[in-house]
């Protein structure tokens, strides 16, 4: 069976429609929302402060630490409060993507604190989740090198497909979903995980529809950010 017309009508290397608004709540030092399609992520970032307890703290340089949370209202299927197995895995998944672009030599001794939660999820939700909080962290004034965008691509039954829906994720025939983030200074990628089987030259494409969508994903942070910082944002 060929995919030959996405379920939502998008040509195969565009992505779902994103949303960006920055300085979302109010008590954190930055905070960002980033929705793309169906799926919503917020983060908020608290720190540089004082690491508890004291045997963390690191004297060359400061320590990024990582909560995520899917909202137990977030699927349709009720999931259950609080996070679980998966929101831990994906808490450090979030940290690594996110590590490379930051300059914490210049903290020492301190700790970031990033919350990042799921409001609405349909696909990509860990890829939405770094777009959010690479936004963040920028808006609190972290020392980065560079923002960090994030998407899936992939494979859907016969066809590479970027920026997959749940629709995609659930094909009958089978699907790959590939998660990419990346530091657009060097282009250096700084998490891909792929869940299913694809060729090597069905990967090779899979991964410069990922490069293209993250590219296209930082011009949108970059805008989002310049506007919040001229007023300029609704």
């Amino acid at each position: 069976m060929s995919y030959e017309k996405r379920f939502d009508g998008r040509a195969f290397d565009e992505l779902r429609p994103i949303d960006i608004k920055i300085g979302v709540i109010k008590n954190a030092k930055g905070s960002a929302m980033f929705k793309i399609g169906d799926t919503i992520a917020i983060a908020g970032v608290m720190g540089p402060k004082e690491v508890h307890p004291k045997h963390l703290r690191n004297p060359e340089k400061g320590i990024l630490q990582v909560h995520y949370d899917m909202m137990s209202f977030s699927v349709s299927d009720r999931a259950r409060p609080g996070p679980d197995r998966r929101d831990i895995e994906l808490s450090k998944v979030i940290k690594n993507a996110l590590e490379p672009a930051l300059i914490l030599n210049d903290l020492p001794e301190t700790g970031v604190y990033l919350y990042v939660y799921i409001l609405q999820a349909n696909a990509g939700t860990r890829c939405a989740a770094v777009c959010a909080s690479s936004l963040a962290l920028a808006h609190a004034g972290i020392p980065m090198k560079d923002l960090v965008p994030a998407v899936a691509a992939g494979k859907v039954a016969d066809k590479i497909v970027l920026d997959l829906s749940k629709e995609e994720e659930d094909h009958p025939e089978g699907a790959t979903d590939m998660a990419i983030a990346m530091v657009p200074r060097g282009e250096k990628i700084t998490l891909l995980t792929m869940d299913g089987n694809i060729s090597d030259k069905e990967l090779r494409q899979a991964l410069e529809y990922a490069k293209k969508g993250c590219m296209q994903i930082y011009k949108l942070q970059k805008e989002a950010l310049r506007k919040f910082l001229k007023g300029e944002e609704k």
